[in-house]
This record gives structure tokens, sequence and C-alpha cells, in this order.
């Protein structure tokens, strides 16, 4: 289940990051109309171009916190299941709460976007991620931490469903 929520918040994260994408591609576009518009109309592209950029101000933090629910969730389960070593994983359990606190930090305007505040706080998960990924490519899971069943035998915790008998 924590690995389903993981996938699920991660893809919540690639939503959230596409819309940023969306709003700075209106922005380009809205900044378009407003350079050819007269006088009259162009306070109507200003507070268009206001509404893109909050938009996209408020669509990073939350992307962010879409990150730190997925990435918390597949760090316990690495935590829980050994596949990767446990000073690794316990990294990654520790660092995500600072994320979260520089994400909520920005959305509450206490920082700005991308402050020196934030970029401390979010370096220890970004240094984690970097020695994870290398870890998984060079040493992968823990092959004594994956068990496996012999054929015909049900993993521990589930029933086996047997055909009725006529």
């Amino acid at each position: 289940g924590l690995a389903l929520g993981s996938v699920g918040f991660r893809t919540i994260e690639g939503a959230l990051q596409l819309l940023i994408a969306i709003c700075i591609l209106l922005l380009v576009s809205v900044s378009r109309a407003w350079v050819g518009a007269g006088a009259e109309t162009a306070s109507a592209y200003e507070v268009a171009g206001s509404m893109v950029i909050a938009t996209r101000a408020w669509l990073g933090p939350v992307s962010l916190l879409a990150f730190g629910l997925g990435a918390i969730m597949y760090y316990w389960v690495f935590y829980r299941s050994r596949l990767v070593p446990r000073w690794l994983s316990v990294w990654g359990l520790v660092a995500i709460p600072l994320l979260t606190v520089s994400a909520l930090l920005v959305m509450f305007g206490v920082i700005d976007n991308l402050s020196t505040t934030q970029v401390v706080l979010a370096l220890p998960l970004a240094v984690q991620e970097m020695v994870l990924a290398v870890w998984l490519i060079a040493k992968g899971f823990d092959p004594r931490a994956i068990v496996t069943e012999p054929a015909g035998e049900t993993p521990v915790g589930l029933t086996s469903v047997r055909p009725a008998t006529v």
C-alpha cells in the first residue's frame, strides 16, 4: 500500500510540475498580448499575468509537498524492508521534514522561493537522493531482503483460494 501511495503522490507531483510548465507558457502568451494591447486593455492583461504568476508560485511548494509525501512512503518501505542500507533510509526520513518545512515556509510567505534558507533546508534531501541513485545503480537492492516463496506456497498472511468440491 505504501509503495502504491508513493507512486500516486509522485504522479500528483508530476502533474503539478506539468501545470507549472503550462503557467510559464501562459505567461508568455499573456505577455505578448499585453505588448500588443492598447492602454485601455493593458490592465486586464496585467491582472491575468499576475494571476498566472501567483498560480505558478503556489504550485511549486504544493508540488514539493506531494513529492515529500511520496518520498516518506518509499523511504519507510526501504527502512522496513532493508532493501537499501538503513542509514540511507534514515537519512531520507530525516531530510524529508526539512524539505516539507521549506515548502510550508514558502507557501506562507515567511521565506522566498529558492531563497538561501529554502536551498539549505532542501540540500540534505537533494544530496541523499543522488547518493540513493548512485547506490541503486552501483549495488542495487540487497538480495537478502527480497523474500522469495517456493513454488506452490502462499506468502505469509495470504490465504489460498481453494476450488469448491462438487
